[in-house]
């Protein structure tokens, strides 16, 4: 460059930035948009991250706004992901359709939405059971998976492009004593999964579900409404699943050919058999 004239290097540095800007529009056209409900801590956190670093840019939902900021913060600087938060609580229908109503428009265009928000409430046989335990199950776990699948759905159907992944359970093929309403809510997740299925294959969206066993998050702290003692007992004896294995389930379902279709993956420790078969050391 020191030896060209001004007028070359000119040129010669246009061309350069020139090709530069195209480039980086090429690795931002890489670059998808994932929705993941219920993502401060546990199975969505770690499924944040791991969409983070397979080239998602984030919009993260959660009642625990500290939280969101908090991962909001560190996939910015870890993975250089763009992340778009919306503090909110999924059984709240005006919240998440207010929230989606203003999301900018150039968040709307959602490759993949993960369902993961869901929380089992008590444990306890039918005739004893806490009424607000159910509401809470059931608004929760039905209830908001489907207000925010409206919208995002009929977004994709626009676009004739996405998948939707919703967090199913073991509970959603077998019921175990005392946990019948949460299992109800869990089997309702496969029913609406498979009907999803069938209303938007037409428009080339893709819909799979994860139905996960025991997995070593705040779910039995939650559960047993912060009873630690009771919670690190579920997994006594046993080596449990870790969110990152679902995370790691939930990257093999978003990365098959387009022609290909994850129906459902269906996954537990080694040590379970079965929703009430579980083997302790």
């Amino acid at each position: 460059l020191i030896n060209w004239s001004k007028s070359i290097q000119t040129e010669y540095l246009s061309r350069r930035f020139a090709n530069f800007a195209i480039y980086k529009y090429r690795i931002l056209l890489m670059r998808k948009i994932a929705l993941i409900t219920g993502a401060t801590a546990g199975i969505g956190r770690a499924m944040a991250m791991k969409l983070a670093d397979n080239q998602y840019d984030l919009i993260l939902t959660g009642r625990r706004v500290e939280l969101l900021t908090q991962l909001k913060t560190e996939l910015g600087i870890k993975c250089k992901s763009d992340v778009h938060i919306l503090n909110l609580d999924m059984r709240d229908r005006k919240a998440v359709e207010s929230a989606l109503e203003n999301i900018p428009a150039a968040w709307r265009n959602i490759d993949l939405l993960v369902n993961n928000a869901g929380l089992a409430a008590g444990l306890a046989p039918l005739q004893n059971g806490d009424i607000d335990d159910w509401d809470q199950m059931i608004d929760t776990n039905i209830k908001g998976v489907l207000y925010i699948s409206k919208k995002v759905s009929q977004w994709m159907i626009e676009r004739k492009k996405g998948h939707i992944v919703n967090l199913s359970s073991i509970a959603g093929k077998e019921t175990y004593p005392a946990g019948a309403v949460y299992c109800a809510t869990k089997h309702a997740i496969e029913a609406i999964t498979q009907g999803m299925r069938i209303d938007l294959a037409p428009y080339g969206i893709k819909v799979s579900s994860i139905s996960p066993g025991m997995v070593n998050t705040e779910f039995s702290l939650v559960r047993f409404k912060g009873d630690q003692k009771k919670a690190d007992a579920v997994y006594e004896g046993l080596t449990p699943l870790s969110a990152e294995d679902i995370a790691e389930a939930l990257l093999f379902i978003v990365t098959r050919p387009p022609h290909v279709n994850i129906n459902d993956i269906y996954i537990t420790p080694l040590a379970q058999a079965g929703s009430a078969h579980v083997f302790r050391k």
